[in-house]
């Protein structure tokens, strides 16, 4: 991107997640240099400076799509939505960066697949961007690997399928190894989370009764696939004390499962989209096959009409926290791959230019969400959890400039224009924004006042694939009406989008690295831990060996067996558990036991943290005289 000139934004309402305030911003080489009242020097703009009137706009933080598979390879053919085509429509649609994910195959290497998805993003993207990592296997390498793309890369999250069985699909004892590892490394755990095993018997059961069509997508995969995986990825990550992420949330049993965790104290963040907050899964049963295959995507949209609004309400509340898309586009033509077998039509739906507007619409505009909470969902939240946060998603003096100026629909405030034979009488939005300053218009006048008045009276935007700037050929939002559009789009300090005319090449955006240890997600994470080390006071630790000579006057507790009996380590846990006198209520951890035989300490490693309930990783132990 070229440097970029001087800007003032002047007079606009200036949107955080915490606050308002009509202000002016001045940015100076794509980063944000003074925010306050009359920045403008006396005598006008001086040259080199550019002064962009934000009367009566909203000035927002750029979006942040969480989520996003461009020209992604999948199902047999390949996303139409590139990293060039992908990230204008995102700018469009007023988010400045996305976060996309880099997918090895199963036995693949996790570096090649972030060096592939560099190789193709970096020439081509036109906003910035970063990546997340998935964990298809469990191997030494794998684990390696994590650390090398944390310390090295850039890369604060990983995520791991529980669908998609024999393709990306990992198993509960690899999701305990992932998690753990991305606890020792200050990574985020993310999981889609859908019972593949119940999904793939879901599947053949259709297909034995003759159900081929779309609609046999969402039959297989029930909202109790996805909320049981769901409770069951927040299970092992609770045994690990490991921050979880689950990426699209689909279902209202989803996130009630997450909303209920989060309640009982758990660090787990739930990210609808913008399909699962906008439309619904009827669509499946559509007599058109084409139309009800564009909404196939996994987890599937769900065919309870409540459902967008029961998730805007949650996230709303701050139950869930984020917002993506999952855009991964694929043509009507690429979809009928499956016309004879709904589970080979390739799972994408669009998303990433409407986001913005669609939340708007259903959050704000339906009077849910305020203003700032918007900018939370949309914006710093995600730059909070993935630790991007004060660079990205606020606009704050030393912030990168990127900002998103919005002028909000204003018919429903505007009287019906006057009936008559000879004038326009709007009943309804404007399918067009109609420039111009009087109550009245006569309707062969709408075309030359669009052309010649100069501010916006309507500024609706009715979506649709004719006119959206995404590859793919249809638009699952198509026809719904919204009244927050970007007007301006602005990157590290460059107009990029204005009035509908793109000022960007290819590569003008860059990859955004990311630190570990997010202080967001792991605060509370690295002080339970310390409360757990507190609680063992001057108690030796299991793995210390001076805690185990002969001539130490503490014990640990024991129990008389030999060590030819095989008591397995949750039997042992529960005798010890069993044993306690007072349980003290922490996060759970894996540790080492070792257990007194007849004439030797036996180590028993990786206990089962299961059968603990609860207990920390202490060492439990009585003086010579007995007692606890």
């Amino acid at each position: 991107m070229a440097a970029p000139s001087r800007l003032l934004i002047r007079g606009g309402r200036v949107v955080n997640a915490d606050s308002s305030q009509v202000a002016y911003v001045l940015v100076e080489d794509g980063v944000v240099r003074a925010l306050g009242r009359d920045l403008l020097p006396p005598g006008g703009a001086p040259a080199g400076l550019r002064v962009l009137d934000a009367a009566d706009k909203l000035v927002l933080p750029g979006g942040i799509d969480t989520h996003t598979h461009m020209q992604f390879p999948f199902m047999g053919t390949r996303a139409v939505d590139d990293f060039l085509q992908g990230t204008k429509a995102a700018l469009a649609g007023g988010t400045t960066m996305i976060i996309d994910f880099a997918i090895p195959q199963k036995g693949g290497s996790l570096l090649t697949a972030f060096e592939t998805w560099r190789s193709w993003a970096d020439p081509t993207v036109c906003c910035d961007y970063s990546l997340h990592v998935a964990v298809t296997w469990w191997s030494d390498q794998v684990k390696e690997e994590m650390k090398i793309l944390t310390r090295d890369k850039g890369v604060n999250s990983f995520k791991m399928f529980m669908a998609y069985k024999d393709v990306y699909m990992v198993r509960d004892a690899e999701l305990y190894a992932a998690f753990s590892r991305c606890k020792e490394i200050g990574a985020i755990a993310q999981v889609h989370a859908e019972n593949g095993d119940l999904i793939a018997e879901g599947a053949k059961k259709m297909l034995a009764l003759g159900i081929t069509g779309p609609e046999g997508h969402e039959l297989c995969r029930p909202e109790a696939v996805e909320a049981e995986a769901t409770l069951r990825a927040i299970t092992i990550a609770s045994a690990v004390n490991c921050p979880l992420y689950i990426v699209h949330v689909m279902s209202k049993s989803a996130a009630k499962v997450i909303a209920d965790a989060r309640r009982d104290g758990k660090v787990v963040y739930g990210e609808p989209i913008a399909a699962s907050l906008g439309t619904d899964g009827t669509h499946y049963w559509n007599k058109e096959w084409h139309h009800a295959a564009h909404y196939v995507m996994g987890p599937p949209l769900r065919p309870d009409p409540s459902t967008p609004d029961y998730l805007m309400n949650l996230l709303a509340n701050g139950d869930l926290t984020t917002t993506g898309t999952d855009n991964c586009t694929f043509n009507t033509c690429q979809k009928a791959l499956g016309k004879d077998d709904f589970t080979k039509i390739p799972n994408g739906v669009n998303g990433v230019e409407d986001r913005m507007s669609i939340i708007w619409e259903k959050g704000v505009h339906s009077g849910k969400m305020d203003e700032n909470r918007f900018v939370a969902v949309t914006s710093t939240n995600a730059a909070k959890i993935f630790n991007l946060y004060p660079r990205k998603g606020r606009i704050a003096v030393g912030s990168d400039a990127d900002i998103v100026l919005v002028k909000l629909g204003l018919y429903n405030s505007i009287a019906n224009w006057d009936s008559g034979a000879a004038l326009l009488t709007l009943t309804e939005p404007p399918k067009r924004s109609i420039l111009g300053g009087s109550a009245q218009c006569a309707a062969a006048d709408i075309d030359e006042l669009v052309m010649s008045w100069g501010f916006f009276v309507f500024t609706n935007r009715t979506i649709s694939a004719k006119t959206h700037h995404q590859a793919v050929n249809f638009n699952i939002f198509e026809g719904m009406v919204c009244h927050g559009v970007p007007l301006v789009t602005i990157s590290r300090g460059k107009v990029v989008y204005e009035a509908g005319v793109f000022h960007v090449t290819a590569g003008d955006g860059k990859y955004i690295p990311r630190k570990p240890f997010a202080e967001y997600v792991y605060q509370r994470i690295k002080q339970r831990d310390q409360l757990a080390a507190v609680a063992m006071g001057s108690q030796p630790h299991l793995n210390s060996p001076r805690a185990f000579g002969k001539n130490n006057r503490s014990r640990p507790l024991w129990f008389p067996f030999r060590s030819n009996h095989g008591v397995s380590h949750r039997d042992l846990a529960a005798r010890i558990a069993s044993d306690i006198r007072s349980k003290i209520s922490v996060s759970q951890h894996s540790c080492t036991f070792q257990a007194w035989t007849k004439d030797r300490w036996t180590e028993w490693r990786s206990l089962s943290t299961v059968a603990f309930h609860g207990l920390p990783p202490l060492m439990y132990w009585r003086k010579e005289s007995g007692g606890i």
